[in-house]
């Protein structure tokens, strides 16, 4: 392709040697420098470098990004609506323009509110039917108000569906008047998180002036100094949580720390304290439910059990199991209905809910019998969330189930527990022609070298590959804090999180781009994930951090003993700790890869990964690398941009190649891109780049500013 600029020469960061201790192991970091940004003016000028340098090299493929960056941001509608969510006489929802960065909060009218809910139920939209009341605009309160940035991060109905209370960014709860969006009450500031407790109070947490959690009753009509405070802690390394029961009679207030947590209730009938729930034990983690005069509780604790007990809520040490504790299957959640329960479980990281009836309230429960399993998952490899609380009324029989898969977008189902009966309420509309038929979905396995199965899920467009090894195949990974590839991925499509109207960011909506050009994509479920459990997570942290990466080199083999990629075509990619993942592997087996892509890595593999202080396998070395683009963000208060730069600075010096390395640093936006459009016109940017960079690291870029075919 025609070139715009002058191809660069790659930058030669500058050596200042400083030498680093630490138990008793001695290194040499000659880049230590780039994190001294405030002072020294060279850092700046480095990253500059760096930026044009990267592209200097792109440049000639300028064309073709462009077309990709249109092709992305094609296949998404203009606006769009979450799933409507009935609470009382109305269906609420919020609706989302693409080209704005704000949300309108709204609901409808049900004529005939009084008839009990049903799968069949459709929000009434006709000419004739109850109009579209908009509670809140946020773009109007933006600029009403002269503010820059604006959000509300939680918005509930009352129980009596009189008040909506919303929490801005700032932190403040506002509560207006549902029918007139009037202000019912004075705002409440340095709010955390907030419930309604009734019609005319709420719950909040906040932390004072030395970070001490605390959790304060407010009572509509009274001055926010008059408010009660009913709980604090003096370790502020303990968050507090607030969750409303299915019932509305009862909150939950956890306190808890990364491996232990205990709960408070509060009485809605008897708002006086927070009583203490036991039995509690160290390293147990419990979410509690509620139902007539019992509690349900859902437990995890430190030797990798979970399990579902009850007990009255007048004697709390009376408990009886109702779901022991099974090997590979973990409780995911629980969901109570008046007169159901719906429990989502996953067994070898495949989803499984169950729904159960539930004898009258007062009469003994000792096990959960005969129960019915949902069927719309069938054998695809799914994430799915129950949605119980906002989703579903406490006194119907209708559950509301939201999935994707790799190859079905987000999809939304109402699920009657009475009769087994299952309606789509919602699948996200992806443009462009896009059929789900034409993709298909795998799930395989590797071994690791001590034998443990490692899950490795796979998408593809039909008709596009040959299976023979000759295909091109991007393997992603991540595997750290509990969190799966699938999590931070999104094994689907899209998801807000509740059933709403998609965000675009790490979707595989947006890797249709290079499904549809033949390139395979796959998700290596590695130790240090929570996809076959706790256990899993366990066994690939701290001490056990090594599993992360070697399970990823299997899987990496398997898929070229397979003939799925070769060395020649296969690319990796992961983010943030999964970058870290990215440059750990790299640096172990480099000759297995093609192309690399690490967005916002924690790699500094001179100090971060200083908890192996003997593994030199992990440090970069004079060797042949594979195609790396390595991205970052100046603003990132996570993973700072000068572990990114002296990686990439630390490759330049070593390496014995001639492959493309480039470092893009953003100076907008931090860990994770800026909400609203501008955010997602930026991610929908850097996605283009991305997939211009391995296009063209794996020569199929072959014309000037045209596009390969997608037909």
């Amino acid at each position: 392709m025609s070139s715009h600029r002058q191809r660069l020469s790659p930058p030669e960061a500058k050596k200042v040697p400083f030498l680093m201790e630490i138990f008793g192991d001695k290194r040499l970091d000659n880049y230590h420098w780039l994190r001294d940004a405030g002072r020294d003016p060279d850092v700046q000028r480095y990253l500059e470098l760096e930026n044009k340098y990267a592209e200097s090299i792109m440049s000639e493929t300028n064309g073709y990004e462009f077309a990709l960056f249109n092709e992305l941001k094609a296949r998404f509608k203009e606006d769009d609506i979450s799933v409507p969510v009935r609470v009382g006489s109305h269906y609420y929802y919020q609706r989302r323009y693409l080209s704005k960065d704000y949300v309108q909060y709204c609901r409808r009218f049900i004529p005939n509110n009084e008839a009990p809910p049903s799968v069949y139920d459709i929000m009434p939209t006709g000419p004739d039917d109850p109009p579209e009341e908009v509670i809140i605009d946020e773009e109007v309160i933006k600029y009403k108000n002269s503010l820059e940035n604006y959000r509300i991060t939680a918005f509930k109905v009352s129980p009596n569906n009189k008040l909506v209370a919303f929490r801005e960014n700032c932190g403040t709860v506002c509560v207006i008047d549902s029918e007139t969006g009037a202000p019912a009450e004075k705002p409440i500031q340095g709010c955390l998180e907030f419930e309604w407790a009734g019609d005319e109070a709420f719950l909040y947490t906040r932390r004072n002036a030395i970070a001490e959690p605390q959790v304060w009753f407010h009572k509509l009509g009274e001055e926010q100094s008059k408010d009660t405070c009913l709980y604090r802690t003096r370790e502020d390394l303990f968050d507090l949580t607030l969750e409303a029961s299915e019932s509305k009679k009862f909150l939950f207030v956890k306190s808890k720390t990364r491996v232990t947590g205990f709960v408070y209730y509060f009485d809605v009938s008897r708002p006086e304290t927070l009583r203490f729930l036991p039995p509690w034990h160290l390293g147990i983690d419990m979410f509690v439910s509620h139902r007539g005069n019992q509690f349900f509780i859902r437990r995890s604790d430190g030797e990798f059990r979970s399990d579902v007990l009850t007990c009255p809520v007048d004697n709390t040490f009376e408990t009886t199991v109702l779901i022991p504790h099974r090997e590979r299957v973990r409780v995911e959640e629980v969901r109570l209905f008046a007169d159901h329960i719906a429990v989502y479980e996953l067994e070898e990281g495949l989803p499984k809910i169950s729904t159960y009836c539930l004898p009258p309230v007062g009469e003994p429960l000792k096990t959960l019998q005969g129960g019915r399993t949902v069927d719309i998952f069938k054998s695809e490899l799914c994430i799915s969330r129950i949605h119980g609380i906002r989703d579903s009324q406490f006194s119907s029989s209708i559950l509301r189930i939201c999935f994707y898969t790799m190859r079905m977008p987000f999809s939304a189902y109402d699920y009657d527990m009475n009769t087994g009966i299952s309606v789509l309420k919602k699948k996200e509309t992806i443009l462009g022609g896009f059929d789900e038929s034409n993709y298909v979905t795998e799930s395989k396995r590797a071994y690791a070298s001590d034998g443990e199965e490692i899950p490795i899920s796979i998408v593809y467009r039909k008709n596009r590959v040959k299976l023979d090894g000759s295909d091109p195949l991007v393997l992603f990974g991540y595997g750290s804090y509990g969190l799966g590839g699938v999590m931070i991925l999104a094994v689907g499509f899209s998801w807000d999180g509740d059933c709403g109207p998609s965000s675009y960011s790490n979707s595989i909506a947006s890797r249709l781009t290079i499904l549809d050009r033949g390139i395979i994509f796959a998700i290596a479920h590695v130790r240090g994930g929570d996809e076959k459990g706790k256990q899993w997570h366990e066994n690939g942290k701290l001490l056990n951090k090594r599993n992360t990466f070697t399970d990823f080199i299997a899987c990496a083999d398997y898929l070229i003993k397979s003939n799925y990629c070769s060395e020649d075509n296969l690319c990796i990619e992961g983010g943030s700790a999964g970058g870290m993942l990215i440059g750990a592997v790299l640096n172990m087996r480099p000759e297995l890869f093609k192309v690399a892509v690490a967005d916002v890595p924690s790699v500094d593999v001179l100090t971060t990964i200083l908890f192996y202080p003997r593994k030199r396998d992990l440090e970069v070395k004079a060797q042949n690398y594979p195609n790396i683009l390595v991205r970052t963000a100046y603003q990132d208060k996570l993973v700072p941009f000068y572990g990114p730069a002296k990686f990439v600075a630390k490759l330049r010096d070593m390496k014995t190649d001639d492959n493309l390395l480039l470092l893009k640093c953003r100076s907008d936006g931090g860990h994770r891109q800026m909400p609203g459009s501008v955010g997602r016109l930026r991610q929908q940017q850097q996605d283009a780049f991305k997939y211009t960079f391995i296009l063209k690291a794996l020569n199929m870029i072959h014309a000037p500013g045209s596009e390969q075919s997608r037909n």
